[in-house]
């Protein structure tokens, strides 16, 4: 069951529901989708795994992303690393069913993850990191105001081949 914490015009934020640990590792498994997500990209995900990552993310400021008129999961997002004091944290999201890429959820669900992280949680400073294969993702983050601050040169080896991560932040003032 879905409640509309954050919604927009094409999609809500609904705190993670258990009950759809199967869709998650469905997604998790698929090289499609998990190229971009870092070390599950090698790894063989469980259900009783990504039950108990689901669990913590549940309890922390992580949602599912909702398609608005269909009440249907495509993803998740969220922050980790909050830091309080300096008003900091890490952002991460993925779009599982992949027929919603390129279609504007990710961008909506970011900009609203995010004015509820300024406005609500006090946040000064988001950052996140990316590869630099990622183009759609950059794409969609630039669009929303974030700005690339560095990178670490091929850090990451994928299919033989080496790529940098990319680092972007985004500042209160600058959610567009």
């Amino acid at each position: 069951m879905y409640f509309k914490k954050m919604t927009g015009k094409k999609c809500y934020l609904s705190p993670i529901d258990l009950d759809d640990v199967q869709k998650y590792t469905a997604w998790l498994n698929d090289l499609e989708v998990a190229v971009n997500l870092g070390p599950l990209y090698s790894s063989m995900i469980s259900i009783g795994a990504e039950k108990e990552f689901l669990s913590k993310l549940a309890n922390e400021h992580n949602y599912a992303i909702i398609d608005l008129e269909k009440d249907e999961l495509l993803g998740n997002c969220g922050f980790f690393d909050i830091d309080h004091i300096h008003q900091t944290a890490e952002f991460g999201i993925f779009i599982g069913k992949k027929e919603y890429w390129s279609k504007g959820y990710g961008t909506e669900a970011i900009k609203l993850l995010l004015d509820y992280g300024f406005k609500a949680l006090n946040l000064h400073n988001i950052q996140l990191k990316t590869y630099s294969f990622n183009k759609r993702a950059i794409k969609c983050y630039e669009k929303v105001g974030f700005k690339m601050v560095g990178s670490r040169r091929e850090a990451l080896l994928r299919n033989g081949e080496r790529h940098d991560i990319i680092v972007m932040d985004i500042l209160a003032a600058e959610l567009q």
